[in-house]
């Protein structure tokens, strides 16, 4: 099946997107009988797009990679204003990929333009943690209102699978708790801290120049990214929308070198915990610093990377590990998610 994919934000996700899209393209046809067309991007910082046969995507790769804007890829295009609601009603489109700037407190303007893809019967796939968070109930019933998808994979652990692990593999079970690392950032920071004995001021120096913690780390450092993805699961996974004020939140900031060596002294880690437990219907969630066991699963997760213990009725425990975050790692859920959307709609086909 062809289809054709409008972007709204084209930074590190949207190019890791692009370049798997383009990599993978003769094995997606192959394996999964699916083709893509780009057709249009927005991007306020890089300028728009808009080519209804399809984008060569190499030659725009190309222009990415030599940090040029998109519309160098058709200078006749450039200065041309193009307002991304407009685009989203206007442009021949049949999936939008929402890949803006998470606003934790407003979700906006990725809500809206959400909001606009579906009213307008278009599938929409997002690695958003706002909307996610704050508004995936109702944009989730605005989807079905019109018979369209909207999917959510990328906003929590990458491009590791945690909704889709959760809708196929885990689907029989009741989820009693869950708890991990959400944040790739402070698992980096806390890692750094033990491993090369560093103070917290100077682990957050070198994940910044690494690249894994942002100018302002506060999202990070204080808790307010994992404290997100917590409201996105108790979404998805318990359908109940925590608020932010429901969230006992504490980050890492206070944390020292003495505190690490005290707790590996007592054969444990300190680790940046975000945790959900569903007790008898009442849901209560956390992000905590919590000095585990050596012996938990979650405590031998170093750097990067991301992890989840769920408890489940039946299985038991089930633990996932994986890369939190990453140019190619975020684009890779965007073709998950997209491909999820293929598959559905060929079964709806097929009935």
């Amino acid at each position: 099946m062809d289809y054709k994919i409008a972007l709204i934000g084209c930074g590190n996700v949207g190019e890791g997107f692009l370049q798997i899209l383009h990599e993978k393209a003769s094995w997606l046809k192959s394996q999964h009988d699916f083709e893509a067309k780009i057709v249009a991007i927005c991007d306020k910082l890089k300028g728009n797009l808009i080519v209804p046969e399809g984008l060569e995507l190499g030659k725009l790769l190309h222009l990415l990679n030599q940090r040029q804007r998109i519309d160098d890829y058709d200078p006749a295009q450039k200065k041309r204003f193009v307002d991304p609601l407009d685009m989203i009603e206007s442009v021949d489109a049949n999936i939008i990929c929402e890949l803006t700037p998470t606003d934790i407190k407003t979700a906006e303007p990725a809500t809206s333009y959400i909001r606009k893809a579906l009213r307008c019967g278009k599938h929409v796939v997002t690695s958003n943690k706002g909307p996610a968070a704050l508004y995936y109930h109702e944009l989730i019933k605005l989807a079905k209102q019109n018979h369209v998808f909207f999917r959510v994979e990328g906003t929590v652990m990458s491009g590791t699978p945690v909704f889709s692990l959760f809708e196929y593999g885990l689907s029989g079970n009741t989820v009693n708790s869950l708890r991990g690392i959400l944040n790739g950032t402070t698992n980096f920071i806390l890692s750094a801290m033990e491993e090369k004995d560093l103070s917290y001021e100077e682990a957050l120096v070198e994940a910044q120049k690494l690249g894994y913690a942002e100018t302002d780390p506060t999202a990070d450092v204080e808790g307010f990214d994992a404290m997100a993805k917590l409201m996105i699961l108790s979404n998805v996974i318990f359908d109940h929308p925590l608020r932010i004020e429901d969230i006992e939140r504490k980050g890492i900031v206070t944390i020292k070198r003495e505190d690490i060596k005290e707790a590996l002294s007592q054969n444990r880690r300190l680790k940046l915990i975000a945790e959900i437990n569903n007790q008898d219907g009442q849901i209560k969630a956390r992000v905590f610093p919590q000095s585990l066991p050596l012996t938990d699963p979650l405590a031998r997760v170093m750097g990067a990377n991301n992890a989840l213990v769920f408890e489940l009725d039946p299985l038991g425990q089930v633990f996932i590990q994986g890369p939190g975050a990453g140019k190619k790692e975020t684009g890779y859920a965007i073709l998950n998610d997209i491909l999820y959307i293929h598959k559905n709609l060929i079964n709806q086909k097929n009935q």
